[in-house]
């Protein structure tokens, strides 16, 4: 998608439409060209204080305007959306409109979309937003290994259209459907806030429960939780916990039996119960993060896709008919259900966790969390600089280019250590929901007898640590040089007696560290865009003596496929008691060195709602930009694309080509030159590898 001219979005509604020109504001690409409202003072404030046109006429608008967001309720809900929609679209405009629009609205929407020749989108939202990305990513890929079994889903009956979008997303289809209609309630056991039905969805039974009451005036407030959903299969439960996180992965539990019909505890065939019962998969944050991240991010999503079609040109009808078959399904659960009882609520006091879990030791010190899963504050789709460890390439902390924003770190202050602090609260969202799924897959049934598993430039040790619960077997070597990263992995091995048993630390960096004869697997994320051509052949020559028959190298890479330019733009927030953090990221080309780019990071930490951060901590470094073809090409091995969730760095696994010489006699590369670990590669397009720790 072309996104050199900026896609000029007009938002229509400045209540939940704040979160759309919040996403047009913020997203790459794309330019807020005003506001439209009825008119009222709050929303002429609002237009004032973002700095954009307001206009309270469609027939007023500029005719630069490509698309607009209608976030204005359809009739459906008792507003005029709808007619506002097909107005805008009269004008030459494409419209993403929020729903729920009804289902002679939205076809008539459709066709007239057609007849205009402009896009017209429903946006259901959620869908697109982090968590429920993920949970339909992980979906997918499980129902392509195992059939699904059952779902269960919950919902408040005004997001049921949303779910049902969902659904069809997570199992790659709608069809086959049909429900049963609920069972009648007895009458008396008084009010009842859930509904039940069954039926099948996609071909795999169903149980649906539905928060069956609705404030009129309120819908969302009164809501007793979102989204909830468990998809299983003959191999574990993958749940999606609430609308904004976090996923679980429980396997199936199945133990061996002897033949007295005695549990096998322990001897061969029992490694499968080194599976933790239930894995974490990203981590929740703050109602605040939903609205300042999640939302606005999900949104632009909704307006990529949007933007896309428009690329596309195809025909509006014909692409929505899934959309069109999602309304029916809705429609005809909700007639099923019938309407929901009205309700009017007090207001509900919300009770923080250490109301209920208030043992000192069940909650960290300094959060109102349980400790069980590290908050992270990861958005797909966000490239996420410099989060593994480096390599000896590392160039000192510079000035931050002309329009920045980031001053120049002390100079002897070494890359990466100075943000180490705030590390994890980027990378852990990240590893857990791409990298370490994705290499916990391939590590299954990979024979790693013979050698440890190198993890390289291993950062604060968010990926050792996912390899260690992966493969309770494997010894694991860590090596991260940067003094800050170190100490934050020395501390998470020294914590857990497991790790402490299998992993060894070391400062050694790339290419010279102190590799064994014999290694099972390599870890390479975030660290070859370090090297230079030299340092990465002796790297590759190294690694290919002793990666062991069998053996393979995890390779993870950066967005970056050329030098580019990239303003300083906060991608990330996250709260921790009192304070608030915000990472910013800004890239431009290293004035010193052709080929190269100076990325740099910028954390602020603000205390409560100050609008002044207390403190601001800046990191630079140099990085080499390049793509998978030149790893291949320089390191003379076989590459696979891993799977993992959209936006995340591209993830591949190297392997040695069957016709491959002996590796104590290292690659048939090309073009080989002599250098000081002997052959090797030579100068070739610059490698770049991830931004995270996995």
């Amino acid at each position: 998608m072309n996104t050199s001219t900026p896609f000029r979005v007009l938002v229509c509604g400045t209540n939940f439409g704040r979160f759309y020109a919040e996403a047009a504001r913020r997203r790459p690409g794309y330019a807020l060209a005003g506001v439209l409202s009825r008119g009222s003072a709050a929303s002429r404030a609002y237009a004032e204080r973002i700095g954009v046109p307001h206009y309270t006429d469609a027939d007023a608008l500029p005719a630069d305007i490509d698309a607009a967001c209608v976030a204005v309720g359809s009739s459906i809900s008792g507003g005029r959306g709808t007619e506002l929609a097909r107005a805008l679209m009269d004008r030459g405009i494409h419209v993403l409109q929020e729903h729920p629009v009804h289902l002679t609205e939205l076809t008539d929407n459709l066709r007239h979309a057609r007849r205009r020749g402009v896009q017209y989108r429903l946006n259901t939202h959620y869908p697109h937003v982090a968590p429920v990305r993920d949970f339909i990513d992980a979906a997918r890929r499980l129902a392509a290994r195992q059939r699904p079994l059952f779902v269960d889903a919950a919902t408040p009956v005004h997001l049921m259209h949303p779910l049902v979008d969902i659904l069809g997303r997570a199992m790659g289809t709608l069809r086959p459907w049909r429900f049963a209609d609920p069972a009648p309630l007895p009458a008396d056991i008084g009010p009842q806030p859930f509904r039940s039905l069954h039926g099948v969805f996609a071909g795999a039974p169903l149980t649906l429960r539905v928060h069956h009451q609705l404030d009129p005036a309120d819908r969302d407030n009164h809501a007793l939780h979102w989204h909830r959903i468990s998809l299983g299969t003959e191999g574990g439960v993958l749940t999606l916990a609430d609308t904004h996180g976090p996923v679980l992965w429980s396997p199936r539990l199945h133990i061996g039996r002897d033949a007295d019909r005695r549990f096998v505890l322990d001897g061969p065939g029992t490694g499968r119960l080194g599976l933790g019962t239930t894995a974490v998969v990203g981590s929740t944050g703050t109602f605040r993060t939903v609205f300042s991240d999640l939302w606005p991010e999900a949104i632009g999503s909704a307006l990529d896709g949007l933007r896309e079609a428009v690329a596309d040109g195809g025909d509006p009808l014909r692409a929505g008919q899934y959309d069109l078959a999602v309304c029916r399904i809705w429609t005809d659960l909700a007639a099923r259900l019938g309407p929901p009882e009205i309700v009017r609520p007090a207001t509900p006091r919300p009770l923080a966790v250490s109301d209920v879990f208030p043992a000192p030791e069940r909650i960290r010190p300094g959060t109102d969390r349980p400790d069980v899963h590290r908050p992270g504050t990861d958005r797909p789709g966000m490239h996420r600089p410099g989060t593994h460890g480096p390599g000896t390439h590392r160039a000192g902390s510079d000035p931050t280019p002309a329009g920045a924003g980031a001053p120049p770190a002390p100079a002897d202050t070494s890359p990466y250590t100075p943000s180490a602090e705030f590390f994890d609260l980027v990378a852990a969202e990240h590893t857990a929901t791409a990298s370490a799924p994705a290499i916990a897959a391939l590590l299954a049934d990979a024979d790693l007898s013979t050698g440890p598993v190198v993890d390289i430039g291993a950062g604060t040790g968010l990926l050792t640590e996912a390899v260690a619960r992966a493969r309770p077997d494997a010894e694991i070597l860590a090596c991260e040089p940067a003094v800050g990263m170190r100490a934050v992995l020395t501390s998470r091995v020294f914590s857990d007696p497991d790790l402490r048993s299998r992993v060894t630390v070391t400062a050694d960096a790339a290419p010279d560290l102190d590799l064994p004869d014999r290694i099972s697997v390599a870890l390479l994320c975030g660290v070859l865009g370090h090297l230079d051509a030299d340092g990465r052949a002796r790297l590759w020559r190294r690694l290919n003596r002793r990666l062991a028959p069998g053996g393979f190298v995890v390779v993870e890479l950066m967005q970056f496929e050329e030098v580019s330019t990239l303003p300083e733009t906060r991608l990330a927030t996250a709260t921790a008691g009192r304070h608030r953090y915000e990472w910013s990221f800004a890239a431009a080309p290293d004035e010193a060195r052709d080929g190269a780019m100076r990325l740099h990071s910028t954390w602020r930490v603000y205390r409560d709602d100050a609008t002044q951060p207390e403190r601001a901590v800046h990191d630079s470094y140099r990085w080499l930009p390049f793509g998978l073809k030149d790893v291949v090409a320089e390191s003379g091995m076989t590459a696979r694309t891993l799977p993992t969730r959209p936006g995340a760095p591209p993830l591949a696994v190297l392997t040695r080509a069957a016709d491959a010489p002996d590796p104590a006699r290292g690659p048939a590369l090309p073009k080989a030159r002599t250098g000081p670990d002997g052959p090797g590669t030579p100068s070739a397009p610059t490698l770049f590898v991830s931004t995270t720790d996995g």
